[in-house]
């Protein structure tokens, strides 16, 4: 059964019962029903994904190999036997199709924030001559905000908060870079990479994507959509353990003009050169830095393997199922004016979460999650739900809103 044609069946069973009822139907043809077996989980309804992914069977038993044999047993010579040297890269490889890129453009390294400011910087450095503005999503989350500002005062540029929408218009000959975010963390907004890249090269500007929201959730689309520079982390949706490195994607037409902020020995195109003067790696290698941290890098590695057989359109098929039925069963279950949904309605600008606006969400989520599901609580009063298809289920999510209700009531 192709994806479209499950999609088109799970919609026609939401019609057929009560949501308990249909719940039991759309989990018999989920086809990635099986994934949720090879997580370790328990009765928890765990719908905080969008934060931190569920641990995947397979990483205690691989951490555990890394620790003992390939660290306590080979030591230094893991370096090259067991591939410590080559894993930013290796792993970059593994996790460019689930942003749609081709090899070659992605290496793992370092945290979210630190490729935020080596891609923005990157982008200003390539910027043409009388350039020297940058945008930067006026909703973004703030630690972005926080490195777009520092780079603008370091580069000596203007930095102007937009927001994603209002992109198109606020663009110029002054423009260098922008910086957005494919989904945005609060409300589960998801924007138009491919028109907003489009305009920003239409006004001769860099694109820089911040896709920790949806990679691993829903296409991408890197390559086909001409993106410049992107950077994602790797514990939400791709469930890479906590604090696990983040990525940085340079497209490949533009690696040999990246211009990295922080030249580390390990992007040296001889690192054991040890040469006083810097010079860069080829392709994708010139975004490592230093000594990459191998115990949280290959615990990711390991945590990949989940996707195996998996494709991105059909994790994006159930996730939308899946907040549609959520909305569907909070309608049903939750008293009228008791909250308020924020994240669109329309497929097309929703991400893998529902963000729900209530007077009293903190104290809300705590006694959600006393009682067995888990979500978050944004400031002012956002009540959060990460829907992570890989493993959870539509018993979850009618579970979730019966819970909601009754929290409510």
């Amino acid at each position: 059964m192709s994806e479209l044609s499950e999609l088109s069946e799970l919609s026609e069973l939401s019609e057929l019962s009560e949501p308990a009822e249909r719940a039991r139907k759309l989990d018999a043809v989920d086809e990635l029903r099986g994934k949720r077996d090879e997580f370790v989980l328990d009765d928890v309804i765990y719908l905080d994904g969008n934060s931190l992914g569920a641990l995947p069977a397979a990483v205690p038993g691989h951490v555990e190999d890394v620790v003992r044999r390939q660290w306590g047993e080979l030591r230094i010579r893991s370096w090259e036997e067991s591939g410590w040297w080559t894993a930013p890269e290796r792993i970059g490889d593994r996790i460019a199709p689930l942003v749609g890129a081709a090899p070659g453009q992605v290496v793992v390294g370092d945290s979210t924030s630190v490729n935020v400011f080596k891609a923005l910087v990157g982008a200003v450095r390539m910027a043409g001559e009388g350039r020297d503005e940058l945008l930067v999503d006026a909703t973004t989350f703030p630690t972005d905000g926080y490195i777009a500002e520092s780079a603008a005062r370091l580069t000596g540029f203007t930095l102007r908060p937009v927001a994603p929408a209002d992109v198109p218009g606020a663009l110029g000959e002054r423009t260098a870079a922008v910086l957005l975010n494919h989904v945005d963390y609060r409300t589960g907004r998801l924007h138009d990479l491919p028109g907003l890249t489009a305009a920003v090269h239409e006004a001769g500007a860099v694109a820089v994507w911040d896709l920790c929201h949806s990679a691993g959730a829903l296409p991408v689309g890197l390559d086909e959509h001409g993106v410049d520079l992107a950077v994602g982390c790797t514990y939400k949706y791709l469930n890479g353990g906590p604090g696990s490195p983040a990525y940085l994607y340079v497209r490949r037409e533009l690696q040999d003009r990246f211009d990295s902020p922080l030249p580390g020995w390990n992007s040296h195109a001889e690192p054991f050169g040890m040469r006083t003067g810097y010079e860069p790696a080829p392709g994708a290698l010139r975004g490592r830095v230093g000594t990459p941290d191998i115990l949280s890098m290959l615990a990711l590695e390991a945590a990949l393997e989940v996707w195996d057989g998996v494709s991105v359109e059909a994790v994006r098929a159930k996730s939308l199922a899946l907040t549609d039925f959520f909305l569907e069963c909070v309608a049903a279950y939750v008293p009228e004016g008791r909250v308020e949904c924020v994240t669109p309605v329309a497929h097309g600008e929703r991400g893998s979460q529902i963000a729900l606006r209530c007077d009293d969400a903190g104290d809300v989520m705590k006694r959600l999650i006393e009682r067995g599901v888990v979500g978050d609580f944004r400031a002012p009063d956002v009540l959060r739900f990460g829907f992570t298809p890989l493993y959870v289920g539509f018993a979850d999510v009618e579970r979730a809103a019966r819970v909601l209700a009754r929290t409510l009531t």
